[in-house]
């Protein structure tokens, strides 16, 4: 391994040679989606395949009016667009906030470098508040490191020469220097940034539910469109006195004399359109992202639409300690006197005040005393007695916190006193005696003790005796919002697991203070080292403490496997791949650029508090939205029907234009109104089992009634145009019928909604029949229509009531038979099926392909950025250690930001 000079540094040769040796510190980041791959993301569905379809062959007969479907598919994907660009933007933002600038030596100055300018072996220079650029090696100095954001351990960690860094570690206190001994994607936040590098799944129900009628409409609407055109071109052919040698040879032939087909080809597109569920896809979108709007408000950024959704149908919530439960600051938990106050007083020491015990103003004046360095525990107790009346006394002499004594001191006019652990300040005769009592308090807390002294030598070592006063007892600071947010998930049936990279005493105790269930017993993660101990583990214990970032996966993991609808909060990047992993992830604001950019739920204001919103709202979206799409589903499910019967009987009844008003009145209206109505009842069922449950008797009564429309049309001999307005008011009676029931209870809003819908249809039936193509019917033709209205609500709520009697169906899910098998068993029986496909696994690979492109990309330009760090640091070389710059820190309200001043030209 090569040797760097601790005082030079690298020359710029040395650092040229590695930057064509390509050993630059490249920015392994995980980062968001360009714009570019927003767009295409949302612009290339096949929704919107299939509706550019039908756009073209509707252009094609010239009919401009019936091409008013593609607004649908504009503002759909708009809504797309514009939320994911909107998420974008904020992540974007919050990554801004994260250190860029470190110190290097070179050439034997200190010069300033973006952290992709650093190169192996550099020398960096590394002080109170500075995350720690890539990997390193200690070669000079001591320093206390927080390496929470990586390991989830809150302890601070002592790094002297020789000691490793880790990079996305915080320096607490002290000054070092180290050599790179990894950059780029050698770096450890790197390896596991790339082990999250992989699209994971949506586990959205709704989504789900949308992504199958979609592709089951897309199959079945290829036949059923070439049957159903086959069939109106041949009734155009027998009406055209069947020419030619066939139908199709006749149709050819109008096609290359130019004559379209019009009215085959509008009956036709109109009757997969309606197969197409177009206003829910739109309503869903809709409904979500008024949800996100909602929550922004309130400073929650849903970066996925269906993630709200897949919040509100979570079983087991995840929890990570150090940034969720706590605030990644420490308190003072108690202090606890011993009986020694006023004993062996000095005859030149002034008293303690009487209204003060000796503990109160040892801790107080002792913290203040070395406040000007103080540590996270310094810190607490300077919080802790900011606002208590204990006397503020000069000292005499300071001892700072040193790593190697363990402890820090002062000696004022009322005497010397040290605090730190009682291990290192208490001889061993006086530590026996109170070693139970320490054992005692360490059990849910760290443990210091306050000692009286006769002084201190002039090297900072005690003089005399340490005799106890004392102890102080300092844990994680739990968020005054913790309890009432876990009850309400405890009220909400969600099972509750607390995973950290912490001690796992620690991490019990303050799950039992927030009111974790179970808490009491926890587990060592380090005792699990094979996934069946793993497995074992999951089904027993809600406290995990040492657990490394894979096994957080592995445990997510675990619980899917079993079924559980998972929810995983963090904000480390050793919550990462967890994140990932989980069917929702929850980040901090306050975290990593990883876990921020991997995570579909960002809590800004860094408050747990805000997660019973997010899962008012995935309520009020499912249920309403469950209510909602029973109208759209209807459509679909009549289309096909209708379709299939009208290739045995010719022409479809409806056009384009008159599913326009279908659509409207009978469907968008009321579901848009429905479905943002507040709901925060408990999600039950199956969305899709739900929603078929509403619209299968609206649908086969809409069937029922067209059949019996065409029978009397041709028994009667009525004309097209009759037909067509006879199918419509019939269709809109079964949907009028179908919005009374889903409308109940009913309330002032939805009587309003039935109302309107009601005049609305009549509105456009009287007084635009030309427009929507309505015939203008005659007294027996009229009367004939109100029977035929009248059968098709009567078989409707018959059906209805049939549905909901039926008992839902138990369904249950189980794994482990094998890789890629899913087993369910229900009422029916047993289904096994694939958990891949061959569209998958090609899909995958070409989004590997993708990401090996992007990194060949990455690599040059890093290189050209290191290059610029090499030019930009020659003037510099007289400047020495006075470059200013930015320092980043950590604090519970997120990250401080302190930039150097400007000085006026």
């Amino acid at each position: 391994m090569a040797t760097t000079d601790i005082e030079r540094g690298l020359s710029t040769a040395e650092v040229e040679e590695r930057i064509a040796a390509g050993k630059i510190n490249r920015n392994m980041e995980l980062k968001t989606k360009s714009v570019r791959e927003l767009i295409i993301e949302n612009l290339c569905t096949l929704f919107n395949l299939i509706n550019v379809i039908l756009a073209i062959l509707v252009i094609m007969t010239g009919s401009f009016k019936n091409l008013t479907f593609l607004f649908v598919v504009f503002l759909n994907t708009a809504i797309g667009v514009i939320q994911s660009m909107r998420s974008k933007k904020m992540v974007d933002k919050l990554t801004l906030l994260t250190s860029k600038k470190a110190i290097a030596v070179r050439d034997g100055a200190e010069v300033e470098l973006d952290l992709d300018q650093i190169v192996l072996d550099d020398i960096i220079r590394l002080g109170r508040g500075d995350q720690i650029p890539a990997d390193a090696v200690v070669v000079s100095g001591e320093a206390l490191v927080n390496e929470s954001l990586l390991t989830g351990e809150s302890d601070l960690i002592k790094k002297q020469p020789g000691s490793e860094l880790m990079s996305g570690s915080f320096i607490d206190s002290g000054l070092l220097r180290a050599r790179v001994v990894h950059v780029g994607a050698d770096n450890y936040v790197a390896k596991i940034n790339n082990e999250a590098k992989y699209v994971k799944k949506v586990n959205s129900e709704i989504m789900n539910a949308l992504n199958a009628i979609v592709r089951f409409a897309s199959v079945i609407m290829i036949p059923l469109g070439l049957a159903l055109f086959a069939a109106s071109v041949s009734g155009l052919w027998d009406a055209a006195g069947t020419p030619g040698d066939s139908a199709l040879s006749w149709c050819f032939s109008e096609l290359l004399a130019g004559r379209v087909p019009s009215s085959a080809l509008l009956s036709t597109v109109g009757a997969l359109l309606g197969m197409i569920p177009q206003g829910l896809v739109l309503l869903t979108s809709s409904v979500l992202a008024i949800a996100t709007v909602r929550l922004a408000r309130r400073k929650v950024l849903a970066q996925q639409l269906y993630c709200i959704e897949t919040l509100a149908r979570v079983d087991v919530l995840c929890l990570d300690k150090t940034g969720t439960i706590t605030s990644g600051r420490m308190e003072v938990e108690g202090t606890y006197p011993l009986p020694v106050e006023g004993v062996g007083l000095a005859p030149d020491e002034a008293p303690v005040p009487v209204d003060t015990t000796v503990l109160d103003f040892a801790l107080a004046n002792v913290a203040r005393a070395t406040s000007a360095d103080a540590n996270e525990t310094c810190q607490a107790l300077l919080n802790y007695y900011a606002d208590r009346p204990v006397e503020v006394s000069e000292p005499l002499s300071v001892i700072p916190f040193s790593s190697s004594k363990k402890w820090s001191g002062a000696s004022f006019a009322q005497g010397s006193y040290v605090m730190g652990a009682a291990q290192f300040v208490l001889s061993e005769r006086i530590f026996a005696q109170v070693e139970n009592r320490v054992a005692e308090l360490a059990d849910t807390c760290r443990v210091l003790v306050v000692a009286r002294v006769d002084g201190f030598t002039p090297d900072g070592d005690m003089v005399g005796e340490a005799e106890p006063v004392g102890f102080v007892t300092i844990r994680d600071e739990i968020r005054t919002s913790a309890a009432e947010t876990i009850g309400y998930f405890n009220e909400q049936g969600v099972t509750l697991n607390v995973i950290s990279g912490d001690d796992p005493r620690t991490v019990s105790s303050i799950a039992r203070v927030v009111g974790v269930p179970g808490a009491d017993a926890y587990v060592d993660a380090t005792t699990l080292d094979t996934p069946t101990k793993i497995d074992a583990a999951v089904d027993r214990y809600h406290v995990f403490g040492r657990v490394t970032p894979q096994q957080k996966r592995e445990l997510v993991q675990a619980l899917k496997r079993r079924g559980h609808t998972v929810a995983m909060t963090g904000d480390g990047v050793n919550d990462v791949l967890a994140l990932k992993e989980a069917d929702c992830s929850v980040a901090m604001a306050a975290g990593s650029d990883a876990a921020r950019n991997v995570a579909e739920i960002v809590l800004v204001d860094n408050d747990f508090a805000s997660m019973p919103a997010v899962v008012a709202e995935g309520r009020r979206s499912i249920n309403n939205l469950q209510r909602s799409a029973s109208l759209f589903l209807t459509k679909t499910l009549f289309s096909m029907g209708l379709a299939a019967l009208c290739i045995a009987l010719p022409p479809y009844p409806f056009e384009p234009i008159q599913m326009t008003l279908i659509n409207f009145f009978c469907i968008g209206a009321p579901g848009f109104v429905l479905g943002l109505e507040p709901n925060n009842a408990r999600v039950k069922g199956s969305f899709l089992t739900n929603v078929l449950k509403r619209a299968l008797p609206a649908s086969v009564a809409v069937i029922l009634a067209a059949a019996l429309d065409i029978f009397v049309a041709r028994v009667f001999g009525f004309s097209q145009l009759t037909l067509s307005t006879m199918c419509l008011l019939t269709s809109c009676a079964a949907s009028v019928s179908l919005i009374w029931r889903i409308s109940q209870p009913l309330t002032p809003l939805r009587v309003m909604l039935f109302v309107f819908v009601v005049v609305g249809i009549l509105v456009g039936v009287i007084g635009f029949p030309e427009l929507l193509s309505i015939a203008n019917l005659s007294m027996g033709e009229a009367i004939i229509l109100l029977v035929i209205v009248v059968f098709t609500c009567g078989v409707f709520f018959k059906l209805a009531t049939m549905m909901d009697s039926l008992k839902p169906r138990r369904r249950h899910a189980a794994t482990g038979f094998g890789r890629g098998v899913r087993v369910r068993l229900g009422r029916g029986g047993g289904k096994v099926s694939s958990t891949g496909s061959t569209a998958e696994r090609f899909a995958k690979r070409v989004a590997a392909d993708m990401a090996q492109r992007r990194e060949e990309r990455t690599t040059r330009e890093a290189e050209a950025r290191a290059l610029e760090g090499v030019e930009k640091t020659q003037p510099k070389k007289k400047k020495g250690a006075g470059v200013k710059r930015s320092r980043v820190t950590k604090s519970a309200q997120g990250i401080k930001v302190s930039m150097p001043s400007k000085k006026k030209k």
